[in-house]
């Protein structure tokens, strides 16, 4: 059950609701010890769930670090690829995470891409085409008090300068590499 504090005017799609329940199984996302408990019908909102048991409590009894950050990993990734299409490549560039307050209950996250946010990165790719950007997700208990904080960076490119660009890279490490011979 979602708090009260992530209600939402999105539904949720059965192609959404699918992928939402296929990602809680997956073994690596399960491992985390996370759960996507909402995934919008138009890729632009997910609310995750995270409890302390027997599968993410660290030495001390609080949430392991580890499963905040791995719990938190691929989602603004999967939601820009949804929600920018397949003229765009998306990749996970960088994290980084910053503890707040241990986390001894269940904590929560709210991930969201607004239509600005689509169209600046449409604007920067367009213009250079490729772009970085940086997303702030934090882990919330829940009376809303910030436990950590993650700061997920996320490169987009546009796909045929992608294509070109690692084309370009691999053709250099090959010539490099016949000229080491």
């Amino acid at each position: 059950m979602r708090p009260t504090f992530f209600t939402t005017d999105k539904k949720e799609s059965f192609s959404t609701w699918k992928f939402r329940v296929l990602m809680n199984w997956y073994p690596m996302y399960f491992g985390s010890g996370g759960k996507i408990l909402f995934w919008a019908a138009d890729h632009s909102e997910l609310h995750l769930q995270l409890k302390l048991n027997i599968w993410t409590y660290n030495y001390v009894g609080t949430i392991f670090g580890g499963s905040l950050f791995s719990a938190a990993d691929p989602f603004y990734m999967l939601m820009l690829f949804k929600a920018l299409g397949p003229a765009y490549v998306v990749w996970d560039k960088s994290a980084s995470i910053r503890f707040r307050k241990p986390g001894r209950q269940t904590l929560y996250a709210k991930y969201l891409i607004t239509e600005k946010d689509l169209k600046e990165i449409k604007d920067s790719v367009a213009a250079n085409s490729e772009a970085t950007r940086t997303f702030t997700i934090q882990w919330v208990d829940k009376s809303q008090v910030v436990h950590a904080e993650i700061e997920r960076v996320c490169y987009i490119a546009d796909k045929n300068y992608y294509q070109k660009k690692k084309g370009e890279s691999q053709r250099a490490k090959l010539d490099f590499k016949l000229r080491e011979q």
